[in-house]
C-alpha cells in the first residue's frame, strides 16, 4: 500500500490569491498525513529580491487523517517563488537521538536536499487570465483541410497551388507537402459548427488565415486581411458571429517571428535601403537582398524587434495587427502565437520578454477578456513565468510522455519530406530512433519534470494535445485499446484540453503533414467512428461538467509501472482518476480518498471498493481509464487550531 505524503500545489485549496498585487498578503495552505509527523516546525521559504525569507505555519486542524497548516506570505517580486520546510521532532524515524531533520516540499515534490528555486511553487502577480480559459475545451482547425463550402468552386486556384480532390490522400514530399491545396474555406466551417456543438467543446483555434503561398498559410503575405480563397473578411466576421452565437470562443493564430517572402512589409523593404519597413526585418548586406529567416528557410524572413516601428506596426499602435482583429466587426477571443519561442531571439539578441510582454499589456488593455497563447514546443519554463503568455502549446509536459507510455509503434514505413523512406519518424523533431518506450512512473515523472517550473496559474492554461497539425496523430501508433486511456488524460490532467480536428473520427498521420488529412464528413455511421464520435462525447462532457478539471489541484495518490492514480480537488468536489494500459489492482490508505463510501462512478468500468478498515481498493481489466466523483474536501476553518 502507498505510503501518504505531505501536499501542497497552486490550486485555491491550498492558496488563497493566484492573481495578488505586489505587496498583498496570501494565505497558503499545506496538508500532511497524521502518520508523518510528528514536526516541530513547519515554515515557507521565499526568496524575494534573491534574499530568502521565512514564515512560521500554524497548525490549523485535523480532518479525515490529515493535519492541515496556514502561513502568510508577502508578495514582493512579480514572480513570487515559495517551499515548505518541514522540521521532524527529535525521535522522527531517521534522526538521531538529540538532532532535528528537515524535509523541503517544491513543485517537484518532497526532498532531504535544498531545492533550487526555479522549481519553487510560485505566486504571480500579473492580471490572471479571464475565467473561460479554464471551462474550455479547445478545438483546432487547419482550414484548408477542415470543410469546402459551394463558394470555393467559384474562386480561381492561385499559381502556387497544387489541387487536390477532398478524397485525394496527402502527398507529404514536397513541393506537394506545403502546395497541395483542397480549398477548404470559412463559410466550410460555419457549415460544421453544429459538429461543434455536438462534440461539447467550447473554443475554436484556426491556423493562420491570411493570404500566403502555402496550404498552411504560415508564410503571410499580409495581416490585414483574410485569404480571399477562405471567403476574405466577411466570412471571417460570419465564423466569428455564428461561433460565438453556439457559445464557441475564437482565437487567430499569429507569426510573431517572421513573415512570408511576398509580405507587403517585406516586399517593400527587399532590394530597397532605406525603405520605411527595412527595420522590420534583419538585412544582412547593403543591398537588402540578404536576410535572416526561420531557420534558415527564405520564404519566412525574420522580424527584427529590436524596431520601434515593427513593435508599434504590429502590436501596440492603435491600428495595429494584434488590435484590428480583436476589435470589432471582428472581435476574436485571443491569440495563439506562432513559434513564440524563437520571436525577438537571434545570437546575441534576446527581445523574447519585450515582446511577449508588449503583446500581454496591449491585449489586456484592449479586451481583458481574451487569452494569449506561445508556442514553445520544447521546454517553455523560462518563458512560462506569468508575464506574458497565458500557457503554451509545448509538448514535453504532456504530449511525448503520453506517446512513450501509451504508444506501441508498429514499424510502419514513413516518408519524410524530402521523400526517404524510413521505418520510425522522428519522435517530435527528436532523432532518436523512434517513439521511445515509457512506463507510467516514468510519465509521471516527465510531466512533474516539465511543470515544475511553471507557475500553476499559468500550467491551466497550456495547451493539452495528444497531437496537433505539427506532429503526427496518436492514434497512428497507439496501442491496443489506449485511445479513451489518452483523451480521458488530456481532459483530466490541469491544462487546457485540444482536440485537433479529425481525432475524433479516428484520422492517422505518420507526420504533421499526413496528419492534415481532411475531414471524413459523411462516416459518421461507420461503427468504429460512431464509437470513436460518442468517446470524445462522453470525455468532453465530463471536463465540461465537472468545474475542479479546470481549476482544481491535483494529487498523485499511486504511480507504478503500469498504473496511474490521482486526484483532482477542492472543497466543493473531488475527482478520483485511475489510468492503466494494463490490469490494474491498486490498495490506497483511507486518507488518500476520503469519501470514497460514497463515490459515484462517472466514467469506465473500473470497480472501486472499500475494506472494513477504510483503505480503498481499485481494480480494472487494463487499458483502463475510469473516473470517480467524491466529496469535496474537508478543510479546518482559517486559525481553527492557531
Amino acid at each position: 500500500m502507498a505510503s501518504l505524503l505531505p501536499h501542497h500545489d497552486g490550486s485555491p485549496l491550498y492558496v488563497s490569491n493566484l492573481a495578488p498585487a505586489l505587496g498583498e498578503v496570501v494565505t497558503v495552505r499545506l496538508r500532511v498525513p497524521v502518520e508523518f509527523g510528528p514536526l516541530a516546525a513547519v515554515r515557507t521559504r521565499s526568496n524575494p529580491d534573491h534574499e530568502p525569507e521565512w514564515t512560521d505555519a500554524v497548525h490549523t486542524g485535523t480532518v479525515d487523517g490529515w493535519d492541515w497548516w496556514e502561513a502568510p506570505v508577502t508578495v514582493r517580486n512579480p514572480r513570487h517563488g515559495y517551499r515548505w520546510l518541514l522540521v521532524h521532532d527529535t525521535d522522527h524515524d531517521n534522526g538521531a537521538a538529540g538532532t532535528r531533520t528537515a524535509q523541503w516540499l517544491n513543485q517537484t515534490g518532497l526532498h532531504d536536499l535544498e531545492t533550487l528555486d526555479a522549481e519553487d511553487f510560485a505566486l504571480v502577480t500579473t492580471p490572471a487570465p479571464p475565467a473561460w480559459l479554464y471551462e474550455s475545451v479547445m478545438y483546432q482547425v487547419f482550414p484548408d483541410r477542415f470543410a469546402r463550402s459551394a463558394q470555393a468552386d467559384e474562386r480561381e486556384t492561385p499559381e502556387w497551388a497544387i489541387p487536390a480532390a477532398w478524397n485525394d490522400p496527402v502527398d507529404p514530399v514536397m513541393p506537394g507537402r506545403s502546395q497541395q491545396f483542397y480549398g477548404g474555406d470559412l463559410d466550410g466551417v460555419i457549415e460544421k459548427l453544429d459538429h461543434l456543438v455536438s462534440l461539447g467543446v467550447n473554443l475554436l483555434y484556426l491556423t493562420p488565415v491570411f493570404p500566403a503561398a502555402s496550404n498552411h498559410r504560415y508564410d503571410a503575405a499580409s495581416f490585414d486581411r483574410v485569404d480571399e480563397l477562405l471567403g476574405g473578411d466577411e466570412a471571417y466576421v460570419r465564423l466569428i458571429e455564428a461561433a460565438h452565437a453556439r457559445g464557441i470562443r475564437v482565437i487567430g493564430d499569429l507569426t510573431s517571428n517572421h513573415s512570408g517572402d511576398r509580405h507587403e512589409w517585406f516586399q517593400s523593404a527587399l532590394g530597397h535601403p532605406g525603405a520605411e519597413t527595412e527595420s522590420y526585418y534583419y538585412f544582412t548586406d547593403d543591398a537588402n537582398t540578404q536576410y535572416e529567416s526561420w531557420l534558415g528557410t527564405p520564404t519566412l524572413p525574420k522580424f527584427n524587434w529590436a524596431s520601434p516601428e515593427l513593435r508599434e506596426r504590429f502590436i501596440t499602435g492603435e491600428d495595429s495587427v494584434v488590435a484590428k482583429w480583436l476589435k470589432p466587426p471582428f472581435s476574436t477571443d485571443g491569440w495563439r502565437i506562432d513559434v513564440a519561442n524563437m520571436t525577438g531571439r537571434l545570437g546575441d539578441v534576446d527581445l523574447n520578454a519585450d515582446v511577449r510582454q508588449l503583446l500581454r499589456e496591449t491585449m489586456h488593455q484592449l479586451n481583458p477578456d481574451t487569452i494569449l497563447l506561445g508556442e514553445s514546443t520544447n521546454d517553455a519554463a523560462s518563458d512560462l513565468q506569468g508575464d506574458g503568455w497565458h500557457g503554451a502549446m509545448t509538448y514535453p509536459s504532456f504530449t511525448r510522455p503520453l506517446w512513450g507510455w501509451l504508444s506501441e509503434p508498429t514499424g510502419t514505413h514513413y516518408l519524410t519530406s524530402d521523400g526517404d523512406e524510413v521505418t520510425e519518424p522522428w519522435f517530435f523533431g527528436q532523432p532518436i530512433g523512434g517513439i521511445p518506450r515509457y512506463t507510467a512512473r516514468q510519465f509521471v515523472d516527465a510531466v512533474v519534470r516539465f511543470t515544475a517550473g511553471i507557475p500553476w496559474r499559468v500550467r491551466l492554461g497550456n495547451m493539452q494535445p495528444l497531437d496537433t497539425h505539427d506532429t503526427g496523430r496518436f492514434a497512428t501508433n497507439a496501442a491496443p485499446g489506449t485511445v479513451p486511456l489518452a483523451v480521458g488524460l488530456s481532459m483530466t490532467m490541469p491544462g487546457l484540453p485540444v482536440v485537433f480536428a479529425g481525432d475524433e473520427y479516428g484520422l492517422v498521420g505518420a507526420d504533421g503533414e499526413a496528419s492534415r488529412t481532411p475531414m471524413p464528413w459523411g462516416t459518421e455511421g461507420e461503427p468504429d467512428v460512431a464509437e470513436r464520435l460518442e468517446m470524445y462525447r462522453a470525455m468532453v462532457a465530463l471536463r465540461r461538467e465537472h468545474p475542479v478539471l479546470g481549476t482544481g489541484g491535483l494529487r498523485w495518490v499511486h504511480v507504478d509501472e503500469q498504473s496511474i492514480v490521482f486526484v483532482r480537488e477542492s472543497v466543493d468536489e473531488a475527482l478520483l482518476v485511475v489510468a492503466a494500459r494494463q490490469d490494474v489492482d491498486v490498495e490506497l490508505p483511507a486518507p488518500a480518498v476520503a469519501g470514497a463510501v460514497g463515490a459515484s462512478s462517472l466514467v469506465g468500468d473500473a470497480t472501486l471498493a472499500v475494506a472494513a478498515d477504510g483503505s480503498v481498493v481499485i481494480s480494472a481489466e487494463g487499458p483502463a481509464f475510469a473516473v470517480w466523483s467524491l466529496p469535496g474536501v474537508a478543510v479546518p476553518a482559517p486559525g481553527a487550531d492557531a
